[in-house]
């Protein structure tokens, strides 16, 4: 009997309904090993990067966080990480607490402002909250708010979510080194997390056709990492939905 362990492989996706996105690859009975480690610290810091980055554009679409703000410090500002994230822990429970203290999905991550001023701290909610609420529950200094425009006509909150998302997720690891070491670079209310199904497919567009039966519907976007030039990873997919 043949003993190829690609006769065993199979497709295994992850769908995330309330985000409208979902990504599968083809995975063997033998897990590979990984073509970077220890020895290849950049590819590894990227790659932590993109799952970052990944997880901040599901967060954020699922929980339809379409609201920007940016808390910026008075005086000389803050340029301390830790004590940025303790400020951004007490603002969002003072926050909640002008809400009355009705749950809230948000999603936070730092900056080091360019000309030397310290962290700025940029979040995203999806709900109105008036300025006045926001500017007590920070109390630091000075606070920014707008609700996400510039989109094609017909847009939703689905496509404001995750250009708020491709936002934020540039200070994901813009400046990681600078005093964030063994710190997560980002931070979301806890009981938000977006619902995950798992998939199980013989072939690629098996995975497809299962997909577009748990939405209801086919998916707007497809991208199969045969259409990338120099692909190094396993036979991959990755779909999408408009709203």
């Amino acid at each position: 009997m043949g003993t190829d362990s690609t006769v065993r492989a199979r497709w295994v996706a992850s769908l995330y309904p309330d985000a409208g996105e979902a990504g599968g690859s083809l995975q063997y009975p033998v897990r590979r090993r990984p073509s970077f480690g220890p020895g290849d610290p950049e590819r590894a810091k990227a790659e932590a990067g993109r799952r970052a980055r990944t997880k901040v554009r599901r967060y954020c679409a699922a929980n339809r966080l379409n609201r920007l703000g940016t808390l910026t410090y008075a005086g000389k500002g803050c340029h301390d990480p830790k004590q940025a994230r303790a400020d951004a822990g007490e603002f969002f429970r003072a926050l909640r607490a002008e809400l009355g203290g009705e749950a809230l999905p948000y999603l936070w991550v730092p900056e080091w402002h360019p000309g030397g001023h310290g962290l700025h701290l940029h979040f995203a909610v999806g709900r109105y909250i008036k300025r006045s609420a926001i500017e007590r529950a920070w109390g630091r200094g000075f606070v920014h708010i707008k609700l996400l425009g510039d989109l094609p006509t017909g847009s939703g909150r689905l496509e404001e979510a995750r250009l708020a998302a491709r936002y934020l997720g540039k200070y994901v690891t813009k400046d990681a080194d600078q005093g964030w070491e063994g710190l997560h670079r980002y931070e979301v209310a806890q009981g938000f997390q977006p619902a995950r199904v798992s998939i199980i497919a013989s072939t690629g567009r098996d995975t497809i056709a299962q997909l577009a039966e748990q939405m209801a519907r086919p998916p707007d976007y497809v991208w199969w990492s045969s259409e990338t030039q120099d692909w190094q990873g396993p036979p991959a997919v990755w779909v999408s939905w408009a709203a």
